[in-house]
């Protein structure tokens, strides 16, 4: 636990040492303001929350996260550090949980920077504290899970364009895998079990459901399973890696 203390120092400080940080935020809190003010019609709904924010989530950290994580591992196996890491006495799980807590914490850094948000729906109205922050987690734990795919695409090739276009496209099916599109091609030749298994794999199932204040297990455990996953599979490249 100390190496990867170690490791999650430097990540993270390799994060603010370039403009990657810098940007990220500035880009999320940008569009995230123009997403929840103009497009959603933030004071033309007349109500005090922040529905409005939390519903682009999704479409931004589709984007975002994976151009956040292209770097992480193809950046050291384009410039060869990947195998004097190797060499040293550290272990790859401790690398990856280094390099994904890290870029977690910068995503959780930039969702705390919204507060004047938070601060501005309270002094307009009298808004449910409560599923506001039970939003803010369940968007905390969805940015984990587009982070955690985006490392394991990462850690396939060399290439961060690659690596971002493999990203988008993953992530891109657990949204879409939700959606009403999706469900009413299906609805017509494809039993009502089978319709709620592909809706329960979809991101948007189960934030939707912490965006309105409900804060139940299967939820948080869905995104920890996927975190999990996804994250071995970036070990299990690594490791390969690693033997070769």
């Amino acid at each position: 636990m100390n190496m990867t203390y170690i490791l999650f120092k430097r990540e993270f400080s390799s994060f603010f040492a370039t403009p990657v940080a810098y940007v990220f935020i500035l880009i999320f809190l940008m569009l995230s303001g123009v997403f929840a003010f103009y497009i959603g019609s933030f004071y033309e709904r007349g109500q005090a929350d922040l529905l409005p924010f939390f519903n682009f989530h999704p479409w931004l950290y589709l984007f975002l996260v994976p151009a956040m994580a292209m770097r992480s591992w193809s950046e050291e196996r384009k410039s060869g550090t990947i195998e004097l890491l190797m060499t040293l006495p550290i272990m790859p799980v401790q690398a990856t949980l280094a390099k994904f807590l890290a870029a977690w914490c910068v995503l959780g850094l930039s969702l705390v920077l919204t507060f004047p948000l938070w601060i501005s729906v309270n002094y307009l109205g009298s808004p449910d504290n409560g599923i506001i922050l039970a939003a803010y987690l369940g968007s905390w734990f969805m940015s984990g899970a587009f982070l955690a795919i985006g490392l394991c695409m990462s850690a396939l090739t060399k290439s961060q364009v690659i690596a971002f276009i493999l990203s988008v496209v993953v992530c891109f099916l657990f949204v879409l895998s939700g959606t009403g599109m999706v469900l009413d091609a299906f609805k017509d030749w494809l039993p009502l079990l089978l319709l709620d298994t592909i809706a329960s794999f979809s991101f948007l199932t189960h934030f939707e459901s912490m965006a309105k204040g409900v804060i139940a297990l299967n939820n948080i455990g869905y995104f920890a399973i996927v975190i999990a996953a996804w994250l071995y599979a970036s070990l299990l490249i690594i490791e390969h890696k690693k033997a070769d």
